[in-house]
Parts: C-alpha cells; structure tokens; sequence
C-alpha cells in the first residue's frame, strides 16, 4: 500500500513541478508583421521566456526584420552591416534572458508602421532549479506571509514526506 501511495504522490508532485514546453509565437498573431499594428501593445500581454521561438510572418520584399539594440530601437535604425530576414516566414529563437528589440527595416516602417516592438524573455520554464527542501521554510523577519508557488510546493512536498512516513 505504501509502495501505491508513494507513486501516486510522485505522480502528482512530477504534474506540478514539471517543465513547460517552449512555445512559438507568431508576431502579430494571424495578421502577422504589417503596417498599421501597434506591435508594443501586442508584445505587452505576452510571456517571453528562453527557448520560446518568434515568427515573423509576411509577404518576401514587402517587410524584413532586424534585430537591433535599445538605442537602434529608439532611432529606428539598423546597425551598420545588419544583415536582416527577409524570408516571409522568419523563425527568431529566444537564446537568452534579457531586454530584445525587433525591428522593420524597410523604407519607413519602423517610424510610420510602427513596425517595431520590444520584450524582455525570461529565463525557461524547464530551467533547473534548486531541490526544493522537505520541511516548510521558516518565514524571515518582516517577510510576506503569503503562500505563493515555492511556499506552497515547499508544504505539498512536506506533506507528502509526512503522508510517506505515516503510511510506511
């Protein structure tokens, strides 16, 4: 019985803590990367972490994406040399945490479209963490008293070690 229980708990633990998959997100949802989209407000609502992957989709010759840094950003303007995508269906994958700009470097598209939009990508959701411990942290002096996602995985793991012992 013992043995049973202690599956079905590891089953459940694995369920809660186990890595989200990397997603890929099309910029511009189905209207893709176009003229006349506020591309900032589209970003804002969106969770950006490492491993995720941006695709940019539009017509080849009409649009192309570049990659810049925050001050290129502000000018909308590429880096001398910056070689841009220019497939119609560019595929960016998110290597690293950190501020990233995005953008159009056609004609005037990044000033008048605005064709241009900024994230900041977390870290992945896979990444390794710390084992979490078994008995419940001890709340620092003048810490918030709130369960929040590591506090409330800390005291399901302790109680499942306690539910162990009990039933062994």
């Amino acid at each position: 019985m013992a043995s049973k229980a202690f599956l079905i708990a590891l089953a459940i633990v694995a369920t809660i803590v186990a890595p989200t998959r990397a997603k890929e997100i099309v910029v511009g949802g189905k209207d893709g990367w176009m003229l006349g989209m506020d591309y900032q407000a589209w970003a804002d609502g969106i969770e950006f972490h490492v491993g995720d992957t941006l695709v940019f989709n539009y017509k080849p010759g009409a649009h192309n994406v570049i990659k810049v840094n925050g001050t290129e950003f502000k000018l909308c303007a590429a880096p001398l040399g910056a070689a841009p995508l220019t497939s119609g269906h560019d595929v960016i994958t998110l290597a690293a945490p950190g501020r990233k700009w995005y953008i159009c470097g056609v004609a005037d598209h990044c000033h008048t479209g605005p064709m241009k939009f900024a994230i900041t990508v977390q870290p992945g959701l896979g990444s390794p963490s710390p084992a979490p411990a078994l008995t419940p942290p001890k709340p620092d002096a003048g810490a918030a008293t709130g369960f929040g996602p590591s506090k409330t995985l800390s005291w399901l793991i302790a109680a499942l070690a306690a539910f162990m012992m009990i039933t062994a």
